[in-house]
């Protein structure tokens, strides 16, 4: 019997390895498809009494810190799957971000939320936890930014248009400038980009990257921002967007991730997620450039089969060079695609209803994850029966890909859907405590508060989603 390519390589490989001849032999191996199949559930962490909207590894990967709508904030040693500190954030509203700030011993970490602060937290030697108001956004603040390798920089984008500065030294923020929209020339609040995220290039931190309640990923130049937002302009330095999806009214940017190489991976409410190379960019003004230049642009890779309608869903890259993308969806299944070619290649159960945040571990083949339920979950690729896709793939793919065309025939202006969004949590605060105990609500087998769209506390709408097998 003629052995498995892949089984004669990998065993030429560990050979290698034993002799010291394949240095980067980890590194391949970990990116390996086989590896990326065996992913499995690892376990659970479980503390908050909300849904967890945020999980970050720190630098050396053995700590892990999430934030939830419970605005505590907890630091978890993820292997022994036991929490190592919690405590109140200071914020009135549901967390959206925690970041540990690089270089700071994991003592310090900023955070964002729906009462539009930006705040700081300070571990003090003693174990206690000083927190502190850096800035202020009108609306939301899904996501914060900070400068790699920098102890003190950090960026924060909101529902108010607004670019924000802060340095930690002197504790002051500074408005950078009003994100406005390409097809007016008004500057007016109403012509504001209503900002849902903000990544930095980690080959050129000078550049970072914005998306919100338009079609474009807007890339801007640091230098070319003056720390006064009335001198500022917020014209970009490149543009990004599917073709099809110029002018469209129907569509806005929920998540961005930078790969280690400066691609940008942008993914789409009720539409698909898209992989630009630098060389796809529509320059600062792209509603200006003509439809013979458009067809000379490359189109982007896109990446099919999850749907992303009712919550603001991150995506990101996965594996030691960025192999995989990775990406939650409203059928509660966490979807992993080869980035190159688009395959989609692993499909799994990660969440009751909804995934929203997935984060790689920064060495090893892990990630963790977070949705509407209130722990954070553990992946890591352990022995399984389970088959990396599941028997009815075509079955969700297809539910998903039904319930973007359905909701695309259906227009909500963002206004109205905020309105939507604030009702349904107020009604599932009220709904919660009649109600349930407190033991009840510290229970994981409950469901979370959140901003959802169309899903109700008492069960999942069929129509909305896919349910999970």
């Amino acid at each position: 019997m003629e052995v498995p390519k892949r089984t004669r390589y990998g065993f030429s490989e560990i050979c290698k390895r034993e002799l010291g001849f394949s240095p980067t032999f980890t590194r391949r191996f970990s990116a390996s498809e086989v590896v990326v199949k065996q992913i499995d559930l690892y376990g659970k962490l479980i503390g908050h009494v909300g849904c967890v909207n945020s999980v970050e590894f720190n630098s050396t990967g053995d700590l892990l810190v999430s934030g939830s709508d419970d605005t505590h904030v907890m630091f978890w040693d993820w292997a022994t799957k036991s929490r190592r500190l919690s405590f109140p954030s200071g914020h009135s509203d549901n967390i959206f971000q925690t970041r540990i700030m690089p270089f700071t011993d994991d003592r310090r970490i900023v955070t964002s939320s729906a009462d539009g602060q930006v705040r700081l937290a300070q571990v003090l030697e003693n174990g206690q936890v000083d927190t502190t108001g850096l800035g202020r956004h009108q609306g939301r603040v899904y996501k914060l930014a900070v400068e790699p390798g920098s102890p003190h920089i950090l960026y924060s984008c909101g529902e108010d248009g607004f670019v924000q500065h802060f340095d930690l030294r002197s504790r002051s923020a500074t408005k950078l400038f009003f994100c406005s929209s390409f097809s007016e020339n008004s500057k007016r609040p109403s012509n504001s980009i209503r900002l849902n995220a903000i990544v930095i290039d980690p080959r050129n931190p000078n550049y970072f990257a914005l998306g919100g309640s338009d079609e474009f990923a807007r890339v801007y130049d640091i230098r070319k921002c003056r720390l006064d937002a009335k001198m500022n302009s917020d014209t970009p330095v490149n543009t990004f967007c599917p073709h099809h999806l110029i002018e469209s009214k129907n569509v806005h940017i929920t998540g961005l991730a930078y790969s280690t190489t400066s691609e940008l991976l942008v993914s789409y409410n009720d539409e698909l997620i898209y992989l630009f190379q630098k060389n796809m960019g529509m320059g600062p003004h792209p509603l200006c450039i003509s439809p013979e230049y458009l067809k000379k642009l490359e189109e982007p890779q896109v990446y099919l089969g999850h749907r992303n309608s009712q919550t603001v869903k991150g995506v990101n890259f996965f594996g030691p060079n960025d192999e995989y993308i990775l990406s939650g969806s409203d059928c509660g299944h966490i979807f992993i695609w080869r980035k190159k070619g688009g395959k989609l290649v692993r499909l799994m159960s990660g969440d009751r209803h909804i995934v929203n945040q997935l984060e790689p571990h920064p060495h090893i083949s892990m990630f963790a994850t977070c949705g509407i339920e209130k722990s954070v979950k553990l992946w890591v690729p352990m022995a399984s029966e389970t088959p990396p896709l599941p028997e009815n793939v075509e079955k969700i793919m297809e539910s998903n890909k039904q319930g973007r065309e359905h909701h695309s025939r259906v227009t909500l202006t963002p206004d109205v859907i905020m309105h939507v969004l604030r009702l349904q949590r107020r009604q599932t605060l009220a709904y919660i405590e009649r109600r349930y105990s407190r033991a009840d609500i510290e229970s994981d087998e409950d469901e979370g508060e959140a901003f959802v769209l169309g899903l109700s506390d008492a069960e999942p709408s069929s129509e909305e989603g896919c349910n999970i097998s």
